[in-house]
């Protein structure tokens, strides 16, 4: 796929593959959870992505990979996946495991054109996807209770597009939608089986500090 194209085409291929976006329960034997993380180096404007490859089961790191790719579309509020996803699918690519279940620190769903990274790389790699980020982009909700499992539907326009989750008693909720795959109580479901101790699931907050190692070692641009 093309990654640098107008903005105004990136629209449309938004609009065109949100109508691929499948809705369904999650398989009951999910097992591999994959979880991406991307950062920026500046001044170089790469993208450097992160997997990070967990066994629920056994809870533990199967595998993990890291790939850099040069930031071939602007910084555009709503199109990140056109910036992010080149490097993320060179780190998908080298993964010996196949991932049960790909999530993203981003959107699904919960996006203006209901096609966020999650949505957007659920359907190029055909795998089932969840976006669960750390802030909102859209849509309104009322604050989840403060109890760990605690959630309130997170709408649009009238539209439940995600949900409020609280993965921690009196900590800030994260944002939770689907990507591709999935229904909305299997990614809740999901979410809070991959998170027993800290507010992020385990898949992503590893795919986080993954990404901060190996950007600690890049030598700083000449």
């Amino acid at each position: 796929m093309n990654w640098n194209i107008p903005i105004s085409e990136a629209i449309r291929v938004q609009k065109d593959l949100a109508t691929r976006v499948r809705f369904e329960p999650l398989p009951p034997d999910i097992r591999l959870v994959a979880g991406a993380d991307v950062a920026i180096l500046k001044p170089r404007e790469e993208l450097l992505a992160g997997i990070v490859l967990w066994d629920l089961q056994d809870r533990k790191v199967v595998e993990q990979a890291a790939a850099r790719a040069r930031a071939a579309f602007p910084y555009v509020p709503g199109l990140l996946s056109f910036r992010e996803a080149p490097a993320v699918l060179e780190a998908f690519a080298k993964l010996y495991h196949k991932p049960d279940v790909a999530m993203f620190d981003g959107q699904g769903i919960a996006h203006p054109r209901r096609f966020g990274l999650a949505s957007h790389l659920g359907v190029i790699l055909d795998m089932p996807s969840i976006g669960c980020a750390k802030s909102r982009l859209i849509g309104t909700y009322q604050e989840p209770a403060p109890d760990r499992g605690s959630w309130t539907d997170l709408t649009d326009k009238g539209e439940t597009i995600g949900a409020v989750l609280r993965t921690r008693a009196n900590v800030n909720p994260l944002y939770i939608s689907v990507g591709h795959r999935c229904d909305l109580p299997s990614a809740i479901n999901l979410v809070l089986q991959c998170a027993p101790r800290y507010r992020l699931p385990e898949p992503t907050r590893l795919a986080h500090q993954l990404v901060t190692t190996e950007k600690a070692r890049i030598p700083p641009a000449p």
